[in-house]
């Protein structure tokens, strides 16, 4: 599949190129190039950009404030983004409502909470984080223990969450919550949507080896929401929550890609500038990343074809997880090996992703590379780790035989 094929796309894509041009100055390096204080001055102006040129959440009806564009144009727009070195999703807290909740509302959801939620996640007046992980239940997500009663029209919970990105910058949560406790696992979950800022709602960044506080764990006392607020049917969350992870892991077939080329082509200068190019073992590890680069386009072109069919997001969206995750780890770890000694101090500006290979325009410096480093290691966990990906895909896509699971009483 060509994205750029067809006198439609081409088109597209120029109008798209054109609003770059009226949106962005001259001299834009990309998004990577710009301090801390330019960035915090950047992103809203650009998201607002994004807004109301039906940019921010393009294939979302009209009606709820999309573009209403198709699969094939939001992955072209993706693309020309990461390219020119705009972020597609400016505020960190746009991850979770446009790529998780959202997509899960649309299919999940009610009309009246479409309605309701999905244009103030447009606007930005609802800030959103996910609410799975907990400290006794983090790749077993089923054996979570906060509970949701429903108690005069409203859901009281009680409970611990832990490792929500950006918590500390968000309104509203959407949570996996016990709210069956006669049923096990899975089958007693449901997905509420929580306001966070409200009495019986504690928020506390945790601070990371990296320095930077992107995580938080978030504390539920008699904590309140209306009853309408449950995403699918009562006691199905396991099923809405794999619907929401498999939007996770396959939302971005337009950006991938590029975003690793960009990654990998700054880490080739990088060679060049350290006088590695003509080293016969950095030049193979380079030839293996960009294979693995060129391997992630086509599967991200792969996700793309079966989303245009009409399939749901479905466990085969846990190989983009598994395969872009390890390949961070062994980019970042040749990195490091080309950096040497100077990969043990912090020089230069650091790059501007948590998450992610950093955008164009990031700098070259050890501080960049050494932040790119340690993260690689948690996005190995984080979303579901390599092993539970692992398993994942020979259970629900190779149909080989289930991983023992520990008898109800059985200690962890």
């Amino acid at each position: 599949m060509d994205l750029a094929a067809g006198p439609e796309m081409v088109e597209f894509r120029e109008q798209v190129r054109l609003f770059l041009r009226a949106q962005l100055p001259a001299d834009w390096d990309g998004v990577g190039a710009l301090s801390a204080a330019e960035h915090a001055d950047f992103a809203p102006r650009w998201r607002e950009a994004l807004r109301l040129a039906g940019y921010l959440a393009p294939t979302w009806p009209v009606e709820y404030g999309g573009g209403g564009l198709g699969l094939l144009e939001q992955a072209a727009l993706q693309e020309e983004f990461v390219r020119h070195g705009v972020p597609v999703l400016p505020v960190p807290t746009d991850t979770y409502a446009f790529v998780l909740i959202g997509p899960t509302l649309l299919h999940w959801g009610t009309e009246e909470q479409k309605r309701y939620f999905l244009p103030r996640m447009v606007t930005g007046e609802h800030r959103w984080v996910q609410g799975y992980s907990e400290p006794g239940a983090g790749s077993d997500l089923f054996n979570l223990s906060t509970r949701g009663e429903l108690v005069d029209g409203l859901w009281v919970v009680n409970g611990q969450k832990v490792w929500q990105t950006n918590g500390d910058l968000a309104n509203w949560i959407f949570a996996l919550v016990r709210t069956e406790p006669d049923q096990e696992r899975g089958r007693g979950i449901s997905m509420l949507l929580l306001p966070i800022d409200q009495p019986g709602v504690e928020v506390r960044p945790i601070r990371t080896m990296t320095g930077d506080s992107e995580f938080c764990e978030v504390f539920f006392t008699d904590a309140r929401t209306d009853a309408a607020n449950i995403i699918g049917p009562r006691g199905a969350g396991a099923r809405t929550a794999l619907t929401l992870l498999g939007y996770e892991r396959g939302s971005a077939s337009g950006s991938l890609y590029m975003s690793y080329r960009i990654e990998l082509d700054r880490l080739i200068d990088l060679v060049k500038e350290r006088g590695r190019d003509h080293d016969p073992v950095i030049r193979q590890r380079l030839a293996w990343c960009h294979c693995k680069v060129e391997m992630l386009k086509f599967l991200g072109l792969s996700n793309l074809s079966g989303a245009l069919s009409g399939e749901p997001p479905g466990p085969e969206s846990s190989i983009i997880k598994l395969y872009e995750s390890e390949y961070h780890a062994e980019l970042t770890d040749l990195a490091m090996d080309i950096l040497g000694m100077d990969g043990l101090t912090r020089e230069g500006a650091p790059g501007i992703a948590n998450l992610g290979p950093d955008p164009l325009g990031s700098p070259n410096s050890s501080a960049a590379w050494i932040n790119q480093y340690m993260t690689s290691r948690a996005a190995m966990i984080y979303g579901g780790s390599s092993q539970i990906q692992r398993s994942t895909l020979g259970e629900r896509v190779l149909g080989l035989p289930r991983d023992p699971r520990p008898t109800s009483g059985a200690s962890s």
